[in-house]
């Protein structure tokens, strides 16, 4: 049984910093792609980063582009979201999704996902 459970959000100033982890049972993160989705009230839920199975190829929405770091950390199964200068626009519950791939940005693509953590930052 495949569990990704996230952890990190909560509420933030802007201009301040939150690191997101994503722990992955029952799946290798080495043998996955894996990645960021956000979804805010009333939006669609919406890429935020990726990285490549081999942790070679990170990828980023434009959005957060300079402000968002993905990484991982495949011997304790871990993925993480480095989120910093943080602006009110990126409230929302942020998803750690994984896929047996080498790499994927739609969430079609998906095949695991996290439950979500809130992520608030006030003005």
């Amino acid at each position: 049984q495949v569990q990704l459970v996230e952890s990190g959000g909560g509420l933030v100033q802007a201009g301040g910093s939150l690191r997101l982890s994503c722990a992955a049972s029952g799946l290798a993160t080495s043998s996955s792609a894996m990645a960021w989705f956000r979804q805010a009230p009333g939006k669609d839920r919406e890429f935020v980063a990726g990285i490549s199975r081999s942790g070679r190829t990170p990828g980023y929405d434009d959005s957060v582009h300079g402000r968002c770091t993905i990484s991982r950390d495949d011997a304790n199964n871990m993925v993480f979201l480095q989120l910093d200068r943080l602006i009110p626009d990126d409230t929302a519950v942020y998803y750690c999704a994984g896929a047996k791939r080498q790499y994927f940005l739609p969430a079609t693509e998906a095949e695991y996902w996290g439950q979500g953590t809130q992520v608030t930052v006030s003005s």
